[in-house]
């Protein structure tokens, strides 16, 4: 039993997890909920622009948490806002929090968590730069950027920093 562990083990340490990628900030801000300062954002592209999901792929939503968050808490918070959106069902919504909880962390404060939408409106999550896995349906990747991005967006003020409009 030792030597499988001991194997899984190295095996783990020598295939690297993939790394967040570099990419050009479009526009950074703060969200804040009542008194508390919740995360700092950041948008990147490859070029720095931001047109709309297509032609700005891959795309990097930064979180930067100011204080400890668990998981379920940003599962439940992810929920709501679709909810408030409006452009996916409930089932969706239910689907996609369980799969969610296989790719997200409890988070602490100065822990970052990336969202990057590929081409194919996947979206690879990372914790602290190392990848957490794929979500990869094709409905989830504008689902989930639309909670920052989207012209609906309970956080006007931040969605008009990271496009880095107005």
């Amino acid at each position: 039993m030792f030597r499988v562990s001991a194997f899984a083990l190295l095996l783990g340490l020598a295939m690297p997890a993939t790394a967040l990628p570099d990419l050009t900030t479009v526009g950074e801000g703060s969200y804040r909920y009542l008194f508390w300062q919740l995360y700092d954002a950041r948008l990147a592209t490859a070029d720095g622009r931001f047109v709309d999901y297509q032609q700005s792929t891959p795309l990097l939503l930064e979180l930067t948490y100011k204080r400890k968050i668990s998981r379920d808490q940003f599962i439940k918070a992810t929920v709501d806002e679709w909810k408030k959106l409006g452009q996916s069902s409930p089932e969706q919504q239910q689907q996609w929090a369980e799969q969610l909880k296989n790719l997200w962390r409890d988070v602490n404060k100065g822990d970052s968590l990336g969202a990057v939408l590929l081409a194919d409106n996947s979206v690879e999550f990372y914790l602290n730069g190392q990848s957490t896995g794929v979500l990869a349906d094709p409905d989830f990747g504008p689902a989930f950027f639309n909670i920052w991005l989207h012209q609906n967006t309970s956080a006007p003020e931040l969605r008009a920093q990271l496009i880095a409009s107005e």
